[in-house]
């Protein structure tokens, strides 16, 4: 069976280092460096978290208001039903012949008519 490397692959050697030689390795390494990019997509997403925060607040706070607004529109349209209906029973108390039909039916007479009081009649 042929090997599995290609035979221009240099072969590999597993060599065991010292801590030491490991600790002189990573000092040569380049220092860490801060990546701008990633810190400025994380500092972007943070602000449109909050953004998005601040929109659905107000939102919320939009329908709340417009909730009340239809309920006191509802209050207000009855009331002036009941306005409506109100001033229309005035003005038919001011009315002398509706004065005068509830005075009849309470059982009071004009000065100088006679009372007639008629007993005996058939219930229906």
């Amino acid at each position: 069976m042929p090997p599995s490397r290609t035979a221009t692959a240099a072969p590999r050697r597993h060599t065991r280092t010292s801590p030491q030689a490991r600790r002189r390795a990573a000092a040569r390494r380049k220092p860490l460096r801060l990546r701008w990019e990633k810190i400025g997509r994380v500092a972007l997403l943070v602000m449109l978290a909050v953004v998005v925060g601040l929109y659905v607040q107000r939102t919320l706070t939009y329908l709340s208001v417009r909730s009340q607004a239809s309920q006191q529109l509802a209050i207000v349209q009855k009331l002036t039903r009941q306005n409506n209906k109100l001033s229309r029973e005035a003005a038919a108390l001011n009315n002398p012949a509706t004065i005068e039909q509830d005075a009849r039916a309470l059982g009071m007479v004009r000065p100088g008519e006679r009372p007639y009081a008629v007993s005996g009649l058939p219930t229906h």
